[in-house]
């Protein structure tokens, strides 16, 4: 499912126009971008929890070369499913 299906589907579902069930989607998921990105966690109760951890800097090898390079540290996003979104996937 891409994010025109889903917001096919969830017009269906709230049986609202699909222009503005996109206005509604693609607000939640900038919302939630600009939340993660300054830092902050965006946690929804039966769905699961949006956050940025911080991966250190480590070493790694390029598979083309077999060379010895270092990844430099980064911070990255994280999605942790929860208790509810894993039970019904189960």
């Amino acid at each position: 499912m891409n994010k025109s299906d889903l917001i096919g589907l969830v017009s269906e579902k709230v049986e609202m126009p699909k222009k503005d069930v996109e206005k509604v989607v693609n607000a939640v998921i900038e919302s939630i971008i600009d939340t993660v990105a300054n830092d902050e966690r965006v946690q929804l109760v039966g769905f699961g929890t949006f956050e940025r951890r911080y991966r250190a800097e480590r070493k790694g090898r390029n598979p083309a070369t077999n060379e010895e390079i270092t990844i430099p540290a980064l911070n990255v996003p994280v999605f942790k499913a929860g208790k509810a979104f894993k039970d019904r996937v189960k």
